[in-house]
């Protein structure tokens, strides 16, 4: 993980987002961490992102997880077809 200041970033924002797509970088304010810039590759990165970070999608699965669990699922092969 890259580090570096925020006068920096600022000054070269478009190479810091290019980095970013290798990895995650560190904007430091005096010192400390800010911020994070996290690039993606491709649609597909960003739609992971969005998933990963979707407070309702996480529950939705999480439901189905235990839903699996407490035996409330049906086979798809036992639908009718």
């Amino acid at each position: 993980m890259k580090r570096i200041p925020l006068a920096e970033a600022k000054d070269t924002l478009s190479a810091v987002i290019r980095e970013a797509q290798a990895e995650e970088v560190v904007i430091t304010r005096h010192g400390r961490p800010a911020a994070v810039v996290i690039g993606f590759r491709d649609e597909g990165d960003w739609l992971e992102y969005r998933l990963l970070h979707d407070a309702e999608f996480l529950t939705t699965i999480a439901q189905a997880r235990a839903d699996i669990r407490a035996g409330k699922f049906a086979r798809i092969e036992d639908l009718p077809g």
